[in-house]
């Protein structure tokens, strides 16, 4: 395991979807709900739905607002929704794995194609870009909860795999298969994570230069903008003389 790694820019910044408040609600609803109805409308007894809660209690989202998606699953009210992953390339050689849960696939591929195609990007064939990415765990703790160190700690004692942890927080990972026992057992050190899910780790990056990085960060910043995109992974690498540039 590293404790000490800058591993920050496999999803898109943070703070450009804490900005979209409402935006955000919409996507941690529809999948609070779509976890609630894959299993039991119950966080303790649903893996999934407690991590999604989580990640609603992490964006503050209202808890009434949390457990009316729960209701709407456990009372059959909801919307079919569909988990479809698409894999794209984008500026500058990156790779990129789009989740997203839709209930018009038609209406979904036609987004992300145009947002794609707009900015220097072709969407690819299934399979694609997903080889070059392993499946893991992701567990998200804010930088508040202690330093590198303790993190390291409490998540090999928890059983993860990783820690990287930057000025941000804490990324720690697992295998996929111990997502939630290690979630689990890091709630005891650690207090709730304000993440965990399955995530998509690239096992290489690449260093996206100052132009391409500018028409990357649009490009997701037109995926985040799209009610059905739920998730936007990717295998760049941006050093901070590019992001100081690009505010």
């Amino acid at each position: 395991m590293a404790g000490h790694s800058k591993y920050k820019n496999i999803m898109h910044r943070k703070g450009a979807q804490d900005k979209k408040r409402s935006g955000m609600f919409s996507k941690l609803s529809r999948e609070i709900t779509v976890a609630a109805k894959m299993g039991l409308p119950d966080p303790d007894m649903n893996p999934r739905l407690r991590a999604a809660v989580n990640a609603a209690k992490a964006q503050s989202m209202p808890k009434d607002n949390i457990q009316r998606s729960i209701d709407k699953a456990a009372k059959g009210d909801e919307e079919n929704y569909e988990e479809i992953r698409y894999e794209a390339f984008g500026p500058g050689g990156v790779s990129l794995i789009i989740e997203t849960l839709t209930d018009n696939r038609n209406r979904t591929v036609t987004n992300v194609r145009t947002a794609i195609s707009r900015n220097g990007g072709n969407l690819g064939a299934p399979g694609s870009v997903a080889h070059g990415f392993d499946r893991k765990g992701l567990i998200s703790y804010p930088a508040s909860v202690g330093d590198a160190e303790k993190v390291f700690e409490a998540a090999l004692d928890a059983g993860a795999e990783d820690v990287t942890s930057s000025e941000d927080g804490h990324d720690i990972w697992t295998a996929m298969e111990d997502l939630h026992e290690v979630a689990r057992n890091l709630e005891d050190s650690l207090g709730e994570p304000e993440g965990a899910k399955l995530a998509w780790r690239p096992q290489t990056t690449v260093d996206v230069a100052e132009g391409d990085a500018e028409t990357l960060f649009k490009l997701i910043d037109v995926l985040d903008d799209d009610d059905d995109v739920q998730t936007v992974w990717g295998n760049y690498e941006v050093s901070d003389e590019v992001m100081e540039k690009l505010g």
